[in-house]
């Protein structure tokens, strides 16, 4: 499939997605979004893709919702409000969904601002690794008198807590590189002109991996906010004699004796 408003690449095992609609920082717009579904779906459902980076092009990694493209409802049509939840319940919400529910890895390699709904798909990441000049804004409140969205109320205070997710939302401050990891935010912080390779390096490590690796990490992280302690350690015992009995499994053991790399 062709796209206009990203760009998809597979090299050995490597998917990149690359927002790519630089005139508008990347903005969120219906095509962009449609197009993000319809090349998640692709990767989905090939074979030979075992990691993904997701980033953009030119300034911005995304400046988040295409508020130039919003109109006024009229003339007795549906409000804005309305037309907004309806395309967040049809199209922006599945999206942000798929992205967390990938069959493979996925590192996000923020290049400059991540903003608004950007923010959000940006730390839809399993890895997120940004350059220093990048940075993580959430101005809804602040800005729009409106929430912050496309999951960023779930995540942020997975990822910082309560108290700094409370006030990064009322106060809309920009978030750097530098900062975002010292805050749990986001995985790595490097020079701008060494993301991409060090994207690439990450993501190329996390191809040698085992296939099921993320959706099993996910899923026991995810179960682990709500479990107690006893809940967990049944919840791993479960898994681990699930996963035990796997070809993963014995590869690794074998290449620990035979003292060299696995190759899942």
């Amino acid at each position: 499939m062709s796209y206009e408003r990203i760009h998809l690449d597979v090299t050995e095992g490597l998917a990149t997605l690359t927002l790519d609609q630089p005139k508008t920082m990347n903005a969120m717009s219906v095509t962009l979004q449609e197009e993000v579904r319809a090349a998640l779906t692709e990767l989905r459902n090939r074979t030979d893709v075992k990691a993904m980076i997701l980033t953009g092009t030119g300034k911005a990694f995304c400046s988040g919702a295409d508020l130039g493209s919003m109109s006024p409802g009229g003339d007795g049509g549906p409000s804005l409000g309305t037309q907004v939840n309806q395309l967040m319940q049809e199209l922006s919400n599945p999206m942000a969904l798929e992205l967390r529910d990938l069959p493979f890895p996925v590192v996000s390699a923020v290049n400059g601002a991540a903003a608004g709904a950007g923010a959000s798909v940006a730390l839809s990441a399993d890895i997120v690794i940004a350059g220093k000049s990048a940075y993580f804004l959430f101005p809804f409140i602040p800005k729009l008198g409106i929430l912050p969205d496309l999951g960023a109320t779930w995540v942020l205070p997975r990822l910082i807590g309560r108290a700094r997710a409370m006030a990064v939302c009322l106060l809309g401050e920009r978030i750097h590189g530098p900062e975002a990891v010292a805050q749990g935010l986001i995985y790595q912080c490097v020079d701008d002109d060494q993301l991409q390779a060090e994207a690439a390096a990450l993501a190329r490590r996390l191809v040698a991996g085992p296939a099921h690796a993320a959706p099993e990490m996910r899923a026991a992280l995810d179960h682990a906010e709500s479990a107690s302690l006893a809940q967990q350690l049944a919840y791993e015992a479960d898994r681990q004699q699930e996963l035990i009995d796997s070809p993963s499994f014995q590869e690794g053991v074998t290449a620990f004796l035979e003292k060299r790399d696995p190759r899942f």
